[in-house]
């Protein structure tokens, strides 16, 4: 067990194999390996908070199966332009106020548009200059826009990859995976960094999960943010009947994620209104160090403050503290 958390040099289909050996070891084994793994790279009793706003909704030209912004499905949900500036900056600061300390804008986006980029450059630099870390979510990026961007100050850049190679084109059509890692090879050239994670429940068989989660340990550098999505089944879309995903399982695979990217954030994602706290509880104990914090996450909803601060407090911990700027 001590070779796996120190990189995997093997050939895929035993890299899997083995990957799947480690997730399938008796639950206590595994999380405590997890746990071991964790407390060598971070504070055991700290988590990340950030908070997340969608700065333009709806409209998506993607058919993500999973999504309630596609323009391809019947979900209710009207499309808006993107926000003015001023009015995320509000949202920040707020933001800020209730303890967050990155900041995430994301926007119904296949891809940006050159248009738009004097306004997203102006809200990362406003973000940044209220001591906040910034990340921004907006489709597949070219490296024009990727470079100002970074020039702006932008920290993080969100794009998941969502499943495996494998199961991808069961649930989007309109890009493939490799336009994915293309994107995030063009975000980390620019000097961003990267927030790159998936979705369970969308049908996916446990390789799947397992073999996402070893294609984001196995770029150049892992991703420095893994969010770690658990699917809310969205009312129109192509994935609204999809079963839920084990609560075991799923705290299976944020061990592994651990193990596998021992000095990246695992985020806690969407999904967090269906867990109950044990099994969050269970999730940080595996190893997750980071949730987005208040009511709505994207177009969904998320646990409130007031419920996060209560479970903070039975279970010991607290939110992580922004590093100093060097």
């Amino acid at each position: 067990m001590e070779e796996i958390a120190s990189g995997w040099t093997t050939p895929v289909s035993a890299a899997l194999q083995e990957a799947l050996r480690v997730y399938n070891l008796p639950f206590n084994d595994l999380l405590f390996h997890a746990q071991s793994v964790h407390r060598m790279n971070f504070d055991p009793n700290a988590v990340q908070m950030s908070r997340l706003l969608s700065i333009k909704t709806g409209g998506c030209a993607e058919d993500c199966g999973y999504c309630s912004q596609s323009a391809h499905y019947p979900t209710g949900l009207k499309a808006s332009r993107l926000m003015e500036v001023e009015k995320v900056l509000t949202e920040a600061r707020q933001a800020k106020d209730a303890g967050a300390t990155r900041y995430c804008m994301g926007a119904a986006w296949r891809s940006p548009k050159d248009r738009d980029m004097d306004a997203l450059v102006a809200m990362v630099e406003g973000v940044k200059a209220l001591g906040m870390e910034t990340c921004m979510t907006l489709g597949m990026l070219t490296e024009p826009q990727a470079g100002k961007l970074a020039r702006a100050g932008l920290d993080y850049y969100n794009h998941n990859i969502d499943t495996s190679e494998r199961f991808y084109p069961e649930i989007i059509t309109t890009r493939i995976f490799e336009d994915r890692l293309d994107t995030l090879e063009t975000v980390r050239a620019a000097g961003i960094k990267v927030c790159a994670g998936g979705i369970l429940g969308m049908g996916e068989t446990v390789e799947d999960r397992i073999s996402m989660l070893l294609t984001l340990a196995n770029l150049p550098v892992p991703p420095e943010s893994v969010p770690i999505n658990q699917l809310i089944p969205i009312p129109g879309s192509k994935l609204a009947h999809a079963t839920r995903v084990d609560p075991i399982d799923f705290v299976r695979t944020i061990a592994l994620a651990r193990i596998l990217m021992p000095t990246s954030h695992l985020r806690l994602s969407a999904g967090r209104t269906e867990m109950s706290d044990e099994m969050q509880a269970l999730c940080f104990f595996a190893g997750a160090n980071s949730i987005f914090v208040g009511d709505t996450l994207l177009t969904a909803d998320n646990p409130g403050e007031d419920h996060d601060t209560a479970l903070f407090r039975r279970l010991g911990l607290a939110p992580m503290q922004l590093e100093p700027a060097r």
